[in-house]
């Protein structure tokens, strides 16, 4: 016979677990989910995929009439990281992959002058266009610090990128 409250017990225990089992796309990669926040908190690649690491990467030169050693140059933490992301997207695609092949990040932040302080806010606007959409679900995990200067004294963002790729099937 039907039971109302023990169906209904069992459903609310499979959609509390439905965030903590982890998503397994089609090439094997197991992504944990790191909840609500838009990373991973951990990833396990299987036996016979590729290491890609992708050397850290600022933002192109945004305003070329400025220093190219200024800020005024590159932009805004958010312009920033958009624009190196648009790099790394661009280095991928040059290696038949993309953005969903990452599966770890390091950002590294300088402070802001402009703001006195790391703008996580800005660099989360612009991380969030590339991951946590529906266009691109696959997140990996990632690390942010806040650094004392990064080697151009205009950037503000530099990211690097370990992807994988798996074999031919």
């Amino acid at each position: 016979m039907f039971d109302l409250k023990k169906t209904a017990m069992v459903l609310a225990i499979l959609s509390s677990m439905a965030g903590a089992v982890p998503a397994c796309a089609d090439d094997g990669i197991v992504r944990h989910s790191a909840g609500k926040f838009p990373i991973a908190s951990s990833i396990e690649v299987p036996a016979g995929a590729s290491t890609i690491y992708l050397s850290g990467m600022g933002a192109p030169v945004q305003d070329r009439k400025a220093d190219p050693h200024t800020l005024a140059a590159y932009g805004d933490t958010q312009a920033q990281t958009y624009a190196a992301l648009l790099r790394i997207q661009d280095e991928l695609k040059k290696l038949g992959l993309g953005m969903g092949d990452v599966v770890q990040m390091h950002i590294y932040m300088a402070e802001d002058p402009k703001l006195g302080t790391l703008d996580f806010d800005g660099m989360m606007k612009a991380y969030t266009q590339f991951y946590g959409t529906d266009r691109q679900p696959d997140l990996p995990v990632r690390s942010a610090f806040g650094v004392a200067h990064l080697a151009n004294p205009g950037w503000l963002v530099e990211i690097e990128v370990t992807a994988v790729r798996m074999p031919a099937k």
